[in-house]
């Protein structure tokens, strides 16, 4: 794989790829890519935002701008399954490397763009990036408490989303030029992530007419799900999808009486006295605490958790368990810790990372080892600008 793309959507997909085994090449202009320049933290020069996206990669740098680095891409291209950009319809095409050009390369290569709105029309070449695309799809209307301004996601859900979808995209075309022995071009706009992900909602408004609105830590659908505050100042969080889960939620609460009321006998009744569910709720939580409150619910099983901060998940022992955090040797000799991926497999070997690398770390590799260019080539090249050999940021 030949990940051309930049920022955070197309090398997220390009790093899913590559912890399941994708040999991914990530091609870089002479200065580095963006994000490893993004402050305010930095590991051995590169920001940890680089590091947190580009696991299991080569480095190779390429100016694009320079027919001699087109003509070493292309000769990649010749060798490779799948090609990543995250370029605008018309960067891509001033750049020659938009899919009519590609095809004529290598017909069996699948092409796969990650775009901010349209491949067409008049969104073609607007810029967009995940605040615009959270506001435009709706997410920012859903998030935070009712009555109060929009509200962006926490992190980048719609370059995330967008990433999952198009690493999906890409397995489906190599599935099927398994079949037909032909390469296609993969698109993958951020904006259709994420209106994809509205279902529900969506679905709920197609069918009624109502426009959703932010329900906070609620859940509109389904009083008294939500977030509660507990008597030391922490939070709980609670699921009651069935009836056998609205009885338990009352036992655990001490108010079996709940259960026969005909206020909440049913979701239907629920919904409708949900704001005095939520009041009788959030009194009977405050007088508990996060460690109580969760083993009451768990003793009547039912579905719930702390509401934890970022430090209090990356130390819990779930995490380390379903090896979410990994250690890998930088090539500065350090120790990076590192995400894990959450796909496991049963009948394949364990997942194996390697560091980030460092910029232009591979091109050397890259350029004699699978293009087989002589040295001379290569040093010309290096002399020339349009390549590099690795260097440590300092």
């Amino acid at each position: 794989m030949l990940d051309l793309t930049w920022v955070l959507g197309g090398p997220f997909a390009a790093m899913q790829l590559a912890d399941l085994g994708a040999q991914v090449i990530k091609i870089e202009p002479p200065e580095g890519e963006y994000s490893r320049t993004v402050p305010p933290h930095f590991f051995q020069g590169d920001s940890t935002y680089y590091l947190s996206i580009n696991r299991n990669k080569l480095s190779l740098v390429l100016d694009l701008k320079r027919r001699e680095g087109l003509r070493v891409l292309y000769d990649l291209a010749k060798k490779a399954d799948v090609l990543m950009s995250a370029f605008s319809p018309e960067a891509t095409r001033r750049l020659k490397i938009d899919y009519p050009r590609l095809r004529r390369v290598n017909p069996r290569l699948i092409v796969a763009n990650l775009i901010a709105f349209d491949s067409k029309g008049a969104w073609r070449d607007r810029p967009g990036f995940d605040s615009i695309i959270q506001a435009m799809s709706g997410i920012m209307s859903l998030t935070g408490e009712a009555g109060g301004p929009p509200a962006r996601a926490g992190f980048h859900v719609a370059d995330q989303t967008a990433g999952l979808y198009l690493a999906t995209g890409i397995l489906a075309a190599l599935m099927s030029r398994e079949r037909t022995g032909r390469g296609q071009r993969v698109e993958v706009s951020l904006l259709d992530g994420l209106v994809a992900s509205l279902t529900i909602l969506a679905q709920n408004y197609l069918h009624s007419g109502e426009v959703p609105g932010p329900g906070g830590n609620r859940n509109p659908l389904v009083p008294p799900v939500g977030a509660y505050r507990t008597s030391d100042g922490k939070w709980v969080i609670f699921s009651i999808t069935t009836e056998k889960f609205w009885h338990g939620l009352c036992r655990a609460l001490g108010h079996p009486e709940w259960i026969a009321d005909p206020r909440f006998a049913t979701a239907k009744a629920r919904l409708t006295h949900a704001k005095t569910l939520y009041a009788l709720c959030e009194e009977t939580f405050e007088k508990l605490s996060q460690a109580d409150a969760l083993a009451r619910l768990q003793q009547e099983q039912v579905p719930a958790g702390p509401v934890q901060r970022v430090d209090e998940v990356l130390a819990h022992p779930l995490t380390r368990s379903r090896e979410m955090l990994v250690t890998v040797k930088h090539p500065s000799g350090d120790q990076l810790t590192l995400l894990g991926n959450p796909v496991k497999f049963s009948g394949a070997p364990r997942l194996r990372y390697t560091a980030p690398p460092q910029l232009g770390q591979d091109t050397a590799t890259i350029l004699g080892g699978l293009l087989g260019y002589s040295g001379r080539r290569i040093r010309k090249l290096w002399d020339s600008g349009v390549t590099r050999p690795a260097a440590t940021r300092g």
